[in-house]
Order: C-alpha cells, then structure tokens, then sequence
C-alpha cells in the first residue's frame, strides 16, 4: 500500500516578505509615515499568523506515525510532505489482533491550528476506537467516531475519513469510507476504484457506514490519497485531475516505487509550482 504527499501554495512566505521589505524602503525614501505605520501593522500581524503556523506544523507532525508496520511479503510505502500552509491531511495505521491492520487516510476541513486540533482528535479517536473495541468492522469504527467527532468538534468543522483493515495472511481488505476520496486498486492492468458510500465525520448523528470487501493478491496495490494530488494545478489552471491519477496507477501500479513515480509525474505536471496538498497509505 502506498501513502501519498501534500505541499502547497505558489507564493512562498519568502517572495512575501521580499515584497513587503521593498514597500518598506520605498516608504521610508518617501517619509511616507502613514505607509511605515501601515507596513509595521502588518508586519506584526504576519509574525502572528506565523506563530499559528509553526504552532500547528508542530501539532500536524506529532500525529503522523513515527513507524511503518512490517508485514511479511507486502510493502507499505507512505509519504506526506508538509504544506506551507498547515492543513487536516493525516494517516495512520493501528496494529490490531489475530496480525490485522488498520489503515486511516483523511482529511480535516480548514487551515493552521484549528485543523491541526481536529486531526489530532480524529486520531485519537479512530486509535481508541479501533484498538480498544478490537472490533473487525471498519464501518462501525467509523460510527462510532462520528459521535465523538460531533460531541468534541467545533463548529462548521468535519473530517473526511477512508478506514481499512487487512488480513496479510488472506489478503482480505475490509474498509469503509466517511466522505473521502476513493482509493485505486490496481488489477490486471486496471486502477478499480474501491467504493463505499458514507458522511464525513462530524456532520450528523447516527450515520451508518457501507463496507466493501476485496481480496488482494501478489502484485495488486492499493493506493490511498488525499485531495491535494488530484486538485494541484499547473501553469495553465488545468487540474491533475482524478482521470489522469487513475490512468497513471493503471499502467504503474505494478512498480514497487509508484509513490516516487507519481511524485515525478506530479512534479512535472506543475512545472515546479508545487501542489496545494496530499497524503496516502499504499
């Protein structure tokens, strides 16, 4: 299984600074004081918001696994680069009985802090809830995350959720999905995508969750992701699109270093740009 990446914004917070620099001197040859007073305004609110950032970067990287399971004859790949702007993407993976794991990629709604604080809850939730129940139904984890989503989250604020399980010794894939964008199974030279209909956390009381079920054998793969893969742009405003990422697992989803693939592909396709955001398990 292969996790996935997220990276952000054309503008980066150093060409920010450069220009505000410049306004500063420009004012300054001028004697322009209501300039120089409007540019140390903002400069001490840029320091704030700076602060959030590395306070929420803190947080983001802190629910990130710090290890990757081993499980005898399968890879598990993943990969998350962090934005520049600090969003909910996550994944993690929970060892649970009988040598099943779990495995979680979603996607918090919002930026910075707030977002940060609501991946951290979702995980602990989903954690708690799958390795203390011990339960094998990845749609009743997910249900039962959903009321403790809606008793802790603020308001306006939900959490997009795909949770599997795997037998490595069958092969067999249960999952179930909160809202999130669905995973491709590469088969037989075909990417499949993995269905099953479900709210995202956080938005209404007693959702059920559909759990779909397939039986992985040697050479298939399994990619999850998050939005900021299909949703990076390039210089043209054209979208990397869902079509393009489902063509490109269909014909590589064989390599054993997919990720670093679709990396390159990604890469090429924004010309250097960089992709708003992205994380997945594989």
């Amino acid at each position: 299984m292969r996790v996935g990446w997220e990276e952000d914004a054309p503008v980066s917070a150093e060409e920010k600074n450069e220009a505000l620099v410049r306004r500063l001197l420009e004012a300054h040859a001028k004697g322009d004081l209501d300039t120089l007073e409007e540019i140390a305004q903002q400069m001490r609110e840029r320091e704030r918001v700076e602060q959030d950032l590395r306070v929420a970067r803190t947080i983001q990287q802190a629910v990130y696994p710090k290890e990757v399971p081993e499980l005898e004859g399968w890879q598990v790949a993943p990969y998350c680069q962090p934005c520049r702007e600090v969003g909910g993407d996550f994944y993690d993976f929970h060892p649970l009985s009988d040598g099943r794991v779990g495995f979680v990629v979603g996607d918090a709604t919002g930026k910075g802090v707030p977002a940060a604080l609501v991946t951290t809850g979702v995980c602990a939730f989903l954690g708690g809830v799958a390795m203390g129940s011990g339960s094998s139904s990845p749609g009743e984890v997910l249900a039962l995350v959903n009321e403790a989503a809606l008793a802790r989250f603020p308001q306006n604020m939900f959490v997009t959720c795909f949770y599997a399980i795997l037998e490595p010794e069958s092969g067999r894939l249960l999952y179930a999905n909160a809202g999130h964008d669905l995973p491709y199974l590469h088969r037989k030279g075909e990417a499949e995508e993995l269905r099953a209909r479900g709210m995202p956390l956080g938005i209404m009381p007693g959702m059920s969750y559909e759990e779909g079920e397939v039986s992985l054998a040697e050479g298939e793969c399994v990619l999850f992701h998050s939005d900021g893969l299909v949703e990076a742009h390039n210089p043209k405003g054209e979208m990397f699109g869902f079509p393009r990422l489902r063509a490109l697992v269909a014909e590589h989803g064989e390599e054993r270093s997919l990720g670093d693939f679709l990396l390159e592909e990604l890469y090429s396709f924004v010309g250097g740009a960089g992709s708003r955001r992205t994380t997945s398990p594989s």
